[in-house]
């Protein structure tokens, strides 16, 4: 996949949240009605699980992965934790399988390029990856959500 790297990438960061958080709302379109969970099916494709991990008047942080195979625990790729901004209208990328969150990775504040960097990255592939989904059509007809009490 190639890499796009902008020179005003503040600027070009906070557009790719906005437009993640339409695509994101296309793809799961009754995102707001999840309680806990939902699996998103397409014909002959793995999985999409939506999982979410909290959920607040103004945002919710999601784990997003696609399960290809339910008896290995540990091929749930790419497992990113997504918080959805509802009342800015954005989706950051917190961290994936493989990346720590940013905070973690990266303990010297100064250091705002590299910051910077880092979120670019994880936020350009949700781009790239949910335009994949919504390509292959992921519906999220049926909801599977549980109740905490269940």
């Amino acid at each position: 996949m190639a890499f796009l790297n902008p020179v005003n990438k503040s600027y070009c960061l906070q557009q790719l949240c906005e437009s993640n958080y339409q695509k994101l709302l296309r793809l799961i379109p009754n995102l707001h009605s999840i309680n806990q969970s939902a699996i998103g099916y397409s014909f002959d494709k793995p999985a999409l699980e939506l999982e979410i991990l909290d959920k607040a008047p103004y945002t919710l942080t999601l784990l997003l992965s696609h399960d290809f195979n339910k008896n290995l625990a540990d091929f749930i790729e790419p497992a990113l934790k997504v918080r959805v901004y509802l009342d800015m209208g954005l989706v950051e990328v917190i961290r994936d399988k493989e990346r720590v969150e940013v905070n973690i990775a990266i303990k010297d504040f100064s250091q705002g390029q590299q910051i910077m960097d880092y979120k670019w990255t994880l936020n350009y592939f949700l781009e790239k990856w949910l335009e994949h989904c919504l390509q292959i059509n992921y519906i999220f007809k049926e909801f599977n959500i549980y109740s905490k009490s269940a």
